[in-house]
């Protein structure tokens, strides 16, 4: 396979010698290798400026990360080889860890596939492609899993916003097998049925596994009050762990008929209220109602999706957190969690602190959780960690 080179300027190298995968479309020597010859999805042999070989990289020429990083092996472009190895690869480590087979099986650069995103749910597979170079290999990317995995079905989840930027249409479909609207899967040994057809991201939250079993001594007896609930990923495994009761409140009537069939599924039924609406609405209003709860869980959509967004999602993180703590009995616990990668852990701690301050509360940071093992952090790109989970006990001053 014959490939073009795209050659970076002086010292650009040294970033991808010290192990990240990220080219920049400033670094490139587009006097040499001018973008504009490129196709989204192209692959090229990536050059240091005094021609040495880097590897080989797979190109969005139209955007600020102009490419990445695929193999530092010359021998081994992205191709069904590769992606046959690299799962394989993924799945060794996600059959160490769980011994169910429900899991994130493959975390895009930090499995060093970028662009890809694989879920699990025992025989049936979500594949979301964020990238043109993995939607041009879409039908190599469905064999290697077949052949890995044997999957009885295999669904295209993607109907991202990430597809935008490489000028991608948005879809869902069928690409193996036999796909059903909802799916099995299991979780700290709780059972559920997650929409993987028309639900948010790949029907389910595997990032934060590790943090929900963490629930378990917070809520045993305790009263619950889980905030965009979605399936009830957080509020089912609290009533499994033993709560006595808990209100689920989510904007989507789907998310909340998942709660139901969850909570049936695990013989918790009679324990969940359901609560349909918008959340700051919902707090108002329980706030006014007086109602009080041992445990709040605050799990909310990413509120900073870009840089630009910062002191808008900052905001609502407060507000959110500040109204969720104005719920709890005078010795609760609230669970505060953030997606949003732009939001670092100790921002979100101040947060926190600037609204027990502003309540008069004295607060106590007792755990605190990131994504789980499946969902593994490269170092050298700190965009690949982005879940944070913070226990708190709240108390009077």
């Amino acid at each position: 396979m014959s490939l073009p080179s795209l050659r970076l300027k002086a010292n650009a190298e040294r970033r991808l010698r010290a192990g990240h995968l990220w080219v920049y479309s400033n670094e490139v020597d587009v006097l040499a290798t001018p973008l504009t010859a490129f196709q989204a999805g192209d692959q090229a042999i990536l050059e240091a400026a005094g021609g040495k070989a880097l590897g080989i990289v797979a190109l969005s020429p139209n955007n600020l990360i102009c490419a990445r990083l695929i193999s530092r092996d010359l021998k081994h472009p992205l191709d069904k080889s590769l992606l046959v190895h690299r799962i394989n690869v993924a799945l060794s480590l996600r059959e160490r860890l769980f011994d169910t087979p429900c899991y994130r099986l493959v975390y895009g650069d930090s499995d060093l596939l970028p662009g890809l995103v694989v879920d699990r749910f025992g025989d049936h597979l979500v594949v979301q492609l964020a990238s043109a170079a993995m939607e041009r290999h879409k039908d190599a990317v469905v064999e290697a899993l077949v052949q890995v995995l044997k999957p009885a079905g295999i669904l295209f989840k993607n109907d991202s916003s990430a597809r935008d930027a490489e000028g991608l249409e948005r879809y869902v479909e069928t690409a193996f097998g036999v796909m059903p609207e909802w799916v099995a899967l299991e979780e700290n040994g709780v059972k559920f049925e997650a929409p993987v057809q028309g639900g948010q991201k790949t029907g389910w939250f595997y990032d934060h596994r590790l943090n929900r079993a963490r629930l378990a001594p917070y809520v045993k007896g305790k009263r619950v009050l889980d905030l965009f609930s979605y399936v009830g990923g957080w509020g089912v495994q609290a009533a499994a762990f033993g709560a006595t009761e808990v209100m689920c409140v989510d904007g989507s009537a789907l998310a909340l008929d998942g709660v139901e069939r969850n909570a049936a599924l695990n013989g918790v039924a009679e324990k969940m209220t359901c609560v349909e609406g918008d959340v700051f609405e919902a707090l108002k209003e329980l706030k006014a109602a007086e109602e009080r709860f041992d445990v709040v869980i605050a799990d909310p959509p990413a509120f900073i999706k870009r840089k630009k967004d910062l002191k808008n999602g900052e905001a609502a993180y407060r507000r959110l957190n500040e109204a969720a703590m104005r719920l709890l009995t005078k010795d609760g616990i609230l669970v505060s969690a953030s997606c949003s990668m732009h939001l670092p852990e100790d921002d979100l701690q101040n947060i926190l602190l600037g609204s027990a301050r502003h309540l008069d509360r004295h607060i106590q940071l007792l755990e605190r959780g990131g994504q789980g093992p499946d969902h593994p952090v490269h170092p050298a790109i700190a965009e690949t960690r982005y879940i944070k989970s913070l226990t708190c006990r709240i108390l009077p001053s």
